[in-house]
């Protein structure tokens, strides 16, 4: 296994929109992220993986891009984008950029003169059928709009101001690549591609992930980009499994670093539900997923590591205590994850332990998913507050209140109006986190240092640790003289480990100030070197 500087490091996540606004317009700016790279860099951060900036009207913020080369007005300009990517890097900080390239937003110039004529040069580069077929749009409802200019219906999977690029045709891929090549000769330190693994569709046979074609265009955009640059690329691959992740991450292929697969991230929705169908998490469960991925793609293959991103709940809030335990829970969440092999991603805020933000009703609501989803429910029958309550639960509004960074007016956020509320500043914010010497982010920052400081957290091998108790999860990582134990309890109740079956050489990290014994307090975690 090639060593690669993306193996051993961690990569942070900005939502620019929430990270920190500098002119008082309530939108998070690329001046803000300048302005907290000292406080990344004292994380010890490698990565910035940033949420998308380029010229958009935001029908899904910022997710439909209608200029790839242009940085919208409300985020800053391309001189900032510039200097962010040398003031990080100054810092040992690469900035990722992500890319939409499934579709675009339907302002985008190709689109909007794809629209107005078969004729158009740009016609082909979507997708059009005369008649549509029952394709369903991810946000809810048909994934076909008609055209009269054309007598013609445009496929879009997302939104219908979001349309489906056309990757079966070579002068569409040939412009994506010129502007992928204009990115990474900027110095950019590579791609989060979002939802690749639709880019090899077929509508016809009702096929949209993992397209018979999907591989070959990923190699082809390897031979045509990426694959000239050390960089690090991750696919958004919603239906993945350890086989298919094989394919895109093995290094011989030469398609991607590592992809996003969300196993994991869906085990607490009903079986053949749609992710609003809640069900209580069962943590042997999640353990045998994460340990399947870890154990699969072990020497063939790379894991990205994650709990939060953009697109989900806070972590806390959902599979953890974010009342009496919030710290305590959110530390044992980290000493899970990040001893795994694999890139662990940090999204903005989770250091601190940042929650979820709860609403009354639907008009609290920004997120297009959610008022699509509440929309077409309340049309067959469900309650308002059964909605409310999977809305707060799983919304993607969660992850997207502002980040948090003291307890003055909108949270050190912004000086004028947020374009979401603040959460709870009072006790949740950076300044009182890098007061306070036990809390959440000193155990991020030691997680990330342990990352640099011990191959075995890199390469070694995962094994798993049977237990007899259904909410101790435990693990061994080993290479060479060197042994690593992991184990942690995930609930909030008092519960044993047989830890005198283990020779403790030295504790490496934990939660709770105590000795380690056979008796886990509620969500205790630790994990340590053994002989």
């Amino acid at each position: 296994m090639k060593n690669k500087w993306w193996k051993s490091a961690v990569i942070y996540q900005i939502y620019p929109r929430s990270f920190q606004d500098t002119n008082g317009d309530g939108i998070g700016d690329i001046p803000g992220i300048l302005s907290r790279l000292d406080y990344l860099e004292n994380l010890g951060i490698n990565a910035i993986w940033l949420s998308p900036v380029y010229e958009s009207p935001n029908d899904d913020n910022g997710y439909d891009i209608s200029d790839y080369r242009k940085i919208g007005a409300e985020y800053g300009t391309m001189a900032d984008m510039d200097l962010l990517i040398k003031e990080a890097r100054q810092r040992g900080i690469r900035v990722i950029m992500d890319l939409v390239i499934n579709h675009t937003s339907d302002r985008h110039p190709w689109f909007q003169s794809a629209k107005k004529s078969v004729t158009s040069p740009y016609h082909d580069y979507y997708v059009w059928r005369k008649e549509p077929n029952g394709l369903e749009s991810n946000f809810g409802g048909s994934a076909w709009t008609y055209v009269p200019e054309v007598n013609q219906y445009y496929l879009h999977l997302h939104s219908k101001k979001q349309p489906d690029l056309n990757w079966q045709n070579p002068k569409m891929r040939q412009a994506i690549y010129d502007m992928m090549n204009f990115w990474l000769e900027k110095g950019i330190g590579g791609f989060r591609l979002d939802v690749i693994d639709l880019i090899g569709k077929q509508p016809e046979q009702s096929i949209t992930k993992n397209g018979p074609l999907l591989h070959d265009l990923l190699q082809e955009m390897y031979q045509k980009t990426f694959g000239h640059y050390d960089v690090v690329t991750v696919g958004e691959t919603w239906g993945a499994t350890p086989k298919i992740a094989q394919l895109y991450s093995k290094e011989e292929r030469k398609e991607l670093s590592m992809v996003f697969q969300f196993e994991h991230i869906n085990l607490d929705k009903q079986n053949g539900k749609r992710k609003w169908d809640l069900k209580d998490l069962d943590p042997q469960e999640l353990h045998r997923t994460f340990s399947k991925w870890q154990i699969e793609l072990g020497g063939c293959g790379w894991n990205s590591l994650f709990w939060n991103n953009h697109d989900l709940p806070r972590i806390i809030s959902r599979w953890g205590d974010d009342q009496e335990y919030r710290t305590i829970s959110g530390k044992m969440l980290a000493i899970y994850l990040h001893f795994m092999q694999g890139t662990p991603y940090i999204y903005q805020g989770e250091e601190i332990g940042m929650i979820n933000y709860p609403v009354k009703s639907i008009d609290e609501v920004d997120d297009i998913e959610s008022q699509r989803m509440y929309a077409e429910r309340i049309k067959k029958g469900y309650s308002k507050e059964e909605l409310i309550q999977s809305i707060n639960s799983k919304g993607r509004d969660n992850a997207r209140h502002p980040m948090q960074w003291n307890n003055h007016k909108n949270g050190g956020f912004t000086e004028g109006t947020p374009w979401l509320p603040v959460g709870n500043t009072e006790e949740i914010n950076v300044e009182a986190a890098l007061a306070a010497q036990d809390s959440l982010f000193y155990t991020y920052q030691k997680l990330i240092e342990l990352r640099k400081e011990l191959p075995v957290i890199v390469y070694g091998k995962y094994q798993v640790i049977e237990t007899e108790e259904p909410n101790v999860l435990a693990y061994l990582r080993s290479l060479k003289k060197q042994k690593i134990l992991v184990v942690v309890n995930f609930s909030d109740q008092k519960t044993t480990f047989p830890i005198g079956k283990y020779r403790v050489k030295q504790v490496l990290i934990q939660n709770y100030k105590k000795k380690i014994t056979n008796n886990l307090l509620p969500y205790e975690a630790f994990s340590a070197l053994i002989y």
